[in-house]
């Protein structure tokens, strides 16, 4: 058994990290039917975030693999581009491949963080973020991130701008299965950055 295997997460900070890992994967590709059933199985509460859930499993039950497709692709992909560019470098600069990418190539080098070799999109998209997020909490890479650790990095990478991109993906003109996708997004980064400001780490 490694050290990691025998830290106990709290239960809060597991469900977080399942939060941000779901982002990360329904972000990453279109859902295959996997996904969308087990999508379709989660439930919800009286919380915006919850309510959204709650809204995105009742479409997850209704939807078709092929159609998320399309949809993914009219988002993120496009002819030449998609609708949004879900880039830190393009909102936080206007352009892609900036500042904002070589920072976070550093603090992923320092915290022995790498983009996996089958993965050719720039690291500071919004579901490579989410799922570093996810993987600094449960110590996917070794010893979980003290919550100084994951503050620092979100404030740095995360919360200046992934609450605008997922207000976009809620608004956005092609958005219908993604629009609660959005919604829980925007509302978890609200949570996770009163949460990181109340913190006093």
């Amino acid at each position: 058994m490694t050290a990691a295997e025998t830290i106990t997460l709290a239960d809060e900070d597991r469900q977080r990290a399942d939060l941000y890992n779901f982002l990360g994967v329904i972000l990453a590709s279109p859902p295959d039917e996997l996904l969308l059933a087990q999508t379709a199985s989660l439930q919800g509460d009286a919380s915006d975030l919850g309510r959204a859930i709650a809204t995105l499993a009742k479409m997850a039950k209704v939807t078709k693999p092929k159609s998320v497709e399309s949809e993914y692709n009219r988002l993120f992909i496009g002819l030449g581009r998609g609708e949004l560019l879900p880039y830190a470098s393009y909102y936080l600069t206007g352009f892609l491949n900036e500042k904002p990418l070589a920072l976070l190539r550093q603090d992923m080098t320092a915290r022995g963080l790498a983009r996996s070799e089958t993965v050719f999109e720039p690291e500071d998209n919004i579901a490579s973020l989410m799922e570093m997020m996810g993987a600094m909490i449960v110590g996917r890479f070794g010893t979980p991130a003290s919550l100084s650790s994951q503050k620092t990095f979100f404030n740095k990478h995360v919360g200046p701008w992934a609450s605008h991109f997922f207000a976009d993906l809620e608004s956005a003109k092609n958005s219908v299965f993604y629009a609660p996708v959005g919604t829980i997004g925007r509302s978890f980064m609200e949570i996770e950055t009163e949460a990181f400001r109340m913190s006093g780490e």
